[in-house]
């Protein structure tokens, strides 16, 4: 990462990133946005046992969607279920524990929803930051496999669920300036699917020669924003292959999360009263899985506090050539396939 690309992104992000910036941007959100009832409409969440995942699978709950909670750990998770029947009073709450750094695992539970299951709305939320280089079983670096493969294995073999319904969308990544008050007014009839990457990708081009840091001194932070990129570079080449969905990836800001405070006390302890909540980090990810309104943003955008934004910073373009984004793809469905 250059000096100018880590000074402007930094300022960016104590300028938007932080409460105070989306305390400033919510004044322009469409408080009729999330006035929706979703009965009927069935949503795949991972990671939803904490953080900005449960309170994304919280909030579609209590307007009446069936939320599927795929989790690694299953006691968290049935705390979590059944925090979130109490307080939606929705029953429709299942749970799935699968180990998203776990390829073969992904793939088992793939096959299974596609028999059990209809899908109008995958969010890929979980997210894994390990700071020092960790392989899997598999011998897969423990980062890459839950934030690219693990995605792109279950963003790839869902996709076919998701072609059944009517208009499905592909997005990743809620909190609300407005009330959720007078919901029922207006009803959801399309399907989505969203993928939560990071604003931390802008400090890094795709590089695809080194996708698990064998050659590389290793980073924690800088390899997860790596993967983050390559989130970013999938979902644009995923909405030009299928275009019957709609695909989108977002940002959360920097939100106090159990996943924060574990993968960076540093920074938690330093920014802890100026990180957003969880609910304002997961509003965008709830907004372009509810909202008419995200619905007719073009497919493949990335998204920061219900806007599309760019995915370069001014004067550091990390654009990558379409030979680049297509070896990427390569390896993975290489890699996807072996673990089949």
């Amino acid at each position: 990462m250059s000096l100018y690309r880590s000074v402007v992104w930094f300022a960016k992000g104590l300028r938007e990133y932080t409460k105070s910036g989306y305390e400033s941007a919510c004044k322009d959100f469409v408080p009729h946005d999330l006035e929706v009832q979703i009965p009927g409409r069935v949503f795949l969440v991972t990671g939803g046992n904490s953080g900005i995942g449960k309170a994304t699978a919280l909030e579609i709950a209590k307007r009446g969607g069936t939320v599927h909670l795929v989790c690694r750990d299953q006691a968290p998770a049935e705390d979590a279920r059944g925090e979130i029947i109490r307080e939606s009073g929705n029953q429709n709450i299942f749970l799935h524990i699968v180990d998203l750094s776990d390829p073969k695992q992904i793939w088992k539970f793939v096959e299974n929803f596609k028999q059990e299951h209809k899908l109008h709305v995958l969010i890929n939320n979980a997210g894994c930051m390990v700071n020092k280089r960790e392989l899997t079983e598999d011998g897969l670096e423990k980062n890459f496999a839950a934030n690219t493969l693990g995605v792109y294995i279950l963003t790839t073999g869902l996709i076919p669920v998701l072609e059944k319904e009517h208009d499905p969308r592909v997005q990743k990544g809620l909190g609300s300036c407005s009330s959720v008050q007078g919901l029922g007014m207006r009803s959801v009839s399309w399907s989505i699917q969203i993928t939560v990457s990071s604003g931390g990708m802008l400090v890094q081009k795709l590089n695809t020669n080194d996708l698990q840091s064998e050659r590389t001194p290793f980073d924690g932070t800088m390899v997860y924003a790596q993967n983050k990129r390559q989130q970013v570079v999938l979902t644009e080449r995923w909405a030009q292959g299928h275009p019957a969905i709609h695909f989108s990836s977002m940002h959360p800001g920097w939100a106090d999360t159990p996943g924060v405070r574990q993968a960076m006390p540093g920074f938690h302890a330093r920014f802890g009263d100026r990180l957003r909540s969880e609910a304002q980090g997961a509003d965008t990810m709830l907004w372009l899985a509810l909202s008419s309104a995200a619905a007719a943003q073009p497919s493949g955008r990335f998204f920061q506090d219900r806007k599309p934004v760019s995915t370069h910073l001014p004067l550091a373009t990390a654009s990558s050539s379409p030979a680049e984004e297509e070896k990427l793809i390569e390896i993975l469905e290489q890699l996807a396939q072996t673990f089949k």
